[in-house]
This record gives structure tokens, sequence and C-alpha cells, in this order.
């Protein structure tokens, strides 16, 4: 199977990639690393993902470039977008709909004609906060910042693909960690502070929690939807099932560490959720998915990635 993967110097995207390639099937890496948040990180990914056997990287921006070859695949999987609720806000409004509204509307486009199955990233932010029960994906959405604004647009623009013809699904994914993540993401902030002797940086009180989803898991059910016959249009949670306060985490990560567990309390992100809460359900029925990786053997196998990128340095 011949699959593009956007997005494929990012974090996610990376692991997509080498899955797939890992799989057999020939994988186009399409990114434009120099756009990134991150820019030195995703050079040094897309130099890596160029050596490896099975991936093509295409630079291309989604939202200025031809993308008429994308169309021509077998399935697209597309990751690519402008990350994160607090850089959203201010100046971040214009990057967001650009990257994520924009780039999606034109790479729908592209595969309009000749129709590859295409697996659209969509965010459990579209939902808002989770208070007494899980969110099904039939509940309404309240997004709450620019960042999730525009996932919702992006949602409405894969459905309306979707009754055109174009065999688009929709993943809504759940606060994924493991190797890899950026800088700016909570873990990799946290794991980072308390290898340096830092008071690990953290927005509010702690006590906001998620649906903590490793990076593999989310991997594993992405590449099910890539290659299964799913109804067009259709969103699936992907997410653990049990939620985690952001104080759990901390606790499991100074514990793994051996370290105090001390705290520098920063003013909480406008927008961000007080809790999230997959509902997995129509995963399981669908895809034969549930995620298997717990916080704790999660968090281990973040940490293991972050020595290694110390000692690698040294």
């Amino acid at each position: 199977m011949r699959v593009v993967v956007t997005g494929a110097a990012g974090f996610i995207g990376s692991h997509m990639a080498e899955a797939l390639a890992g799989a057999g099937h020939e994988v186009l890496a399409v990114d434009a690393p120099d756009r990134s948040l991150t820019p030195e990180i995703a050079a040094r990914t897309w130099a890596a993902l160029a050596e490896t056997p099975g991936v093509t990287p295409i630079e291309a921006d989604l939202a200025e470039d031809d993308l008429t070859k994308l169309g021509e695949a077998d399935s697209v999987v597309h990751l690519a977008g402008r990350p994160g609720v607090r850089t959203s806000w201010g100046a971040g409004r214009a990057a967001v709909r650009r990257d994520n509204v924009i780039a999606t509307r034109r790479l729908l486009e592209a595969c309009a004609e000749r129709r590859p199955r295409v697996v659209v990233a969509s965010s459990s932010s579209v939902y808002g906060s989770a208070h007494h029960h899980p969110h099904r994906e039939d509940a309404p959405l309240a997004p709450a910042s620019p960042y999730a604004r525009s996932k919702a647009e992006v949602e409405r623009l894969t459905v309306r693909a979707a009754r055109d013809g174009l065999p688009a699904v929709l993943l809504r994914y759940f606060s994924v960690y493991g190797p890899r993540q950026r800088p700016d993401m909570a873990f990799h902030r946290f794991v980072e502070a308390a290898l340096d002797g830092r008071p690990l940086p953290v927005f509010g009180d702690g006590r906001r929690s998620r649906s903590f989803t490793h990076v593999r898991d989310v991997v594993a059910a992405t590449v099910t939807a890539a290659g299964a016959e799913l109804r067009p249009g259709i969103t699936i949670n992907i997410g653990h099932p049990e939620p985690a306060s952001v104080r759990t985490a901390i606790g499991l990560i100074t514990g793994a560490l051996g370290v105090a567990a001390e705290i520098k309390t920063e003013e909480p992100v406008a927008g961000d959720a007080e809790r999230t809460w997959a509902d997995t359900g129509r995963a399981a029925r669908l895809l034969g998915w549930s995620a298997r990786t717990g916080l704790a053997e999660g968090l281990l196998d973040q940490i293991a990635w972050h020595r290694s990128l110390r000692a690698g340095a040294r």
C-alpha cells in the first residue's frame, strides 16, 4: 500500500511513518520542517526519516504548494497541523487557521478526484471539559480555544468531503505522550526539569486530569484505521479510558527518578480543559483497538528516551 503521512517530521507523524514502513508499506513522508514549532528537532527527525527504508521524504507546505500527487496514494494519514492550546491565542490564531483549517481543506480537495482512504487527526480539545461521564463521539462540541475551534472546523471539512464521496474518517486523539514528545508538552517539560533538579513547571494546581495516551497505542489505532473499511465521515475517539491527574503523573515521574516532587506553579492556560475522558467503545467495536499502555509503564518509556538523548549528547 502506498501511504502519505503528513506531519511526518512531527511527534506522532514520525512514529507513524516508521510503523507503516516497517509493515512493508511505501511511505511518502510529507512535511515542511522549517515551519515546525521546533525546527531544529524537526530537521533532525526529517534527516532520520530520509535514512529509513521504505520512506520517501517530500517537503511540502500544505497551505501553499501543489498537492495533486498526494491524492494519488492508496491512503492518506493527515497528522500535519499547528498544535497547542496555549500558543493559539493572540498572533497564534492566524497560524492555527492556516496550518490546520486551510491546509486540511486543500489536502481534502487534492484527494477528491482519486479518492484515497483518508484518516484525519483531530483532538479531544473539541469536546471541552468532561464532567461526570466520558465523552462519546456524539457528544456536543464545546471548543474553548482558537486551536480547539480550528480542529472543530477541520472536522466539519472532513465530514463535508465524506458526504461528497471521499472515504475520509476522523480520529480524535487524547493527550498523546511518549518518546519524541515536543518540548512544549507537559511530560517533556516535567521530565527535563526533574532530570535537571529544577522545580517542575505546572500550569494551575495540577488537579486537571487527562486520558493520557501513549504514542505507541495511537499509532496502532491509526495504522488500523488507515486500512479499515469504515463509514465515511465517522469519528472515533483514540484515548486511554482511565483519566489521571497531572499530580498523579508528576508522582510517577519523580518516583521513577527518585527525586522530590518540587513544583513551580504557573498561570493556568486559557481554554484548557479541566478534564478529558475518552469513551473508547467505538474504537473497540470498529477497530478492535484499546489502549494497552498504562501511564506508569508509558512514563518509564518516555523517561528512558530523555535519558538516551542526554547520553547521546555526552
